[in-house]
């Protein structure tokens, strides 16, 4: 029975981490529009919100409804999934504060940074130092080295590969459910706007 727990928990997360995954486009999209990009994303939010509350008076929204019943929580049971919208809001929010590079920066550091975190976390997670806040360090890592690498690999600075590699992270341990999905691209797009000449 706790094998079965477990193995569900990992397929959840991975549903869950396959759509944080798909955030990684939007820096993409806004090459070719930034207008259509952020429309895209403000339509995507109401949408689902839509479909979400749908579910939770009972509705079924085709799609939608099964894909958020199969990436909820344990917590998230019974209640708005607010993952989705946070996920949207972050990205939206670093389109429009940040210019191109420390925008793609930061919402790749969402996607991968904060998707690795959990995924490799809740895989291979097993030391649990008290300064984690209940976060492994392996997650904690593979966030860190996902954003130094993203970061270096369009930034070619090491100062703004480490401070993002670092702001993601700092972020990535605190506590915040769903609201990392907000400050992970507002704080690392900052660091890294900071720092560009």
């Amino acid at each position: 029975m706790i094998y079965s727990k477990t193995a569900d928990e990992i397929q959840t997360e991975i549903i869950r981490k396959s759509i944080h995954f798909l955030i990684a486009l939007v820096p993409s999209m806004a090459v070719i529009s930034k207008s259509g990009t952020l429309a895209v994303l403000a339509l995507g939010v109401l949408v689902y919100s839509y479909a979400e509350t749908m579910r939770l008076s009972g509705l079924v929204v085709p799609l939608i409804s099964q894909i958020t019943s199969l990436a909820a929580r344990q917590r998230d049971q019974g209640r708005f999934v607010l993952g989705p919208v946070t996920l949207g809001v972050g990205a939206m929010l670093a389109l429009l504060l940040y210019p191109a590079p420390a925008a793609s920066i930061a919402i790749y550091a969402l996607a991968f940074g904060d998707g690795l975190a959990s995924l490799v976390g809740k895989l291979l997670g097993r030391v649990r130092p008290a300064f984690l806040m209940g976060k492994s360090l392996e997650g904690s890592l593979a966030c860190f080295i996902a954003v130094f690498f993203i970061a270096f690999r369009i930034s070619r600075s090491l100062p703004v590969a480490l401070i993002a590699g670092l702001t993601a992270t700092v972020i990535e341990v605190f506590p915040l459910k769903d609201f990392d999905n907000i400050l992970m691209p507002i704080g690392v797009g900052f660091a890294v706007q900071f720092l560009q000449p």
